[in-house]
């Protein structure tokens, strides 16, 4: 194991002062470290592929930069690695870890096939890798042979990171928040936390009602204020949600379709509301909780204190937004009859329960529950 600073002090000696990723908890504590470095830049992407695009263009401006996700994003980064990088000749390091390696430590379900084929993948990206170095004397060889290959080939080198090879750092800077230009309306200060607002979604939605939970501790959360054969707790999937459930409100139009997003996610496929605005199905709430962070990741603040959310929503086409403050306002929109697609934006407090219990029952038995409870399983 090595620390955070061996490798980007020794980075740094090879010219590499940009990072851009979106977190996974392998990678908190090298995130964590740049963050806190005056030193070096940390751009957080709304998705992988913005990262690569986004140090690819600094790699053309002169700064070398390391782009840095979780092999389960590796997906997302596919495109700008072999339309970009690889037509355009843009070196860069892509750092990615390896969850659920073969023959490594248990992981979740959503990791499994992307373990196995992580590194088939970005040998069929004609990306070169090697692993991650987990020790110091292996950090300045290991560096010098990505430069090599970059410099001479002009095209990205990967490493891929297992778990536990950097040792924690605890995240000591406090990140700026930027607000944009926009007058909200109403209350825009965080003033409850999310299991507030969650148990008043559970006690005001029943079995006319499907409920769809973003992955982290949403759905988590949600799970521990009472789990019920109508909800589905997403895994994975960042910031599907909102089409997820687009896709049960218009096949199940009798029934309500409350989707639970949260703010990194909802950056990280803002295209789904425009599809959202444009279908409009009459039974779909959109509720977005904004707590400003990656929550589960280790804290690393989003860009969402600088985005009107409801400005966004309206642009995209709902016909309705509203943003609320508290568990009350929550609760009158949810006793109302629907009104048409509806965009709800929440401001929260960051902070869970600890421990967080995961659901006990594996994905696809929440999914073949959700489809008994739809009738939909025969």
């Amino acid at each position: 194991m090595i620390s955070a600073e061996s490798f980007i002090q020794s980075a740094g000696k090879f010219g590499f002062r940009l990072y851009s990723g979106v977190p996974c908890s392998y990678l908190t504590p090298f995130i964590n470290y740049v963050l806190d470095s005056p030193e070096l830049d940390y751009i957080g992407a709304t998705n992988e592929g913005d990262a690569v695009a986004l140090v690819a263009g600094a790699q053309i401006g002169g700064v070398r930069g390391v782009a840095m996700h979780q092999n389960s994003g590796l997906g997302n980064a596919l495109n700008p690695l072999t339309s970009l990088t690889h037509t355009f000749r843009i070196p860069l390091l892509v750092v990615t870890t390896l969850r659920a390696e073969p023959g490594g430590p248990k992981d979740e379900p959503q990791h499994h096939l992307m373990g196995t084929i992580t590194t088939s993948l970005l040998e069929l990206m004609e990306v070169p890798w090697e692993y991650f170095p987990s020790e110091v004397d292996e950090i300045e060889p290991c560096l010098r042979r990505a430069v090599r290959y970059m410099d001479e080939e002009h095209r990205p080198y990967a490493l891929v990171m297992r778990k536990g090879t950097v040792e924690p750092w605890e995240l000591r800077s406090i990140q700026e928040a930027r607000p944009g230009g926009a007058v909200l309306p109403g209350p825009a200060e965080p003033l409850h936390m999310r299991r507030d607002f969650l148990e008043v979604v559970h006690a005001a939605t029943g079995d006319g009602d499907v409920v769809v939970a973003t992955t982290g501790y949403t759905g988590r959360e949600l799970f521990d204020v009472g789990d019920r054969e109508n909800h589905l707790y997403m895994v994975g999937s960042m910031g599907c949600a909102p089409s997820f459930g687009m896709g049960l409100a218009v096949t199940q139009p009798q029934r309500r379709v409350v989707v639970l997003d949260g703010d990194g996610a909802a950056l990280m496929r803002m295209g789904a509301q425009a599809t959202l605005g444009y279908e409009r199905p009459p039974n779909l709430l959109h509720i977005l909780f904004d707590n400003g962070i990656h929550e589960s990741t280790g804290g690393q603040a989003t860009v969402s204190r600088s985005v009107d959310f409801c400005a966004v929503a309206a642009g995209c086409g709902y016909p309705r937004t509203s943003r609320v403050s508290t568990p009350d306002e929550l609760a009158a929109i949810l006793a109302e009859d629907s009104g048409g697609l509806h965009f709800v934006h929440v401001p929260t407090v960051p902070g869970v329960k600890s421990p967080l219990p995961r659901p006990d029952l594996a994905p696809h038995q929440v999914a073949e529950r959700l489809r008994a409870f739809l009738g939909t399983d025969r």
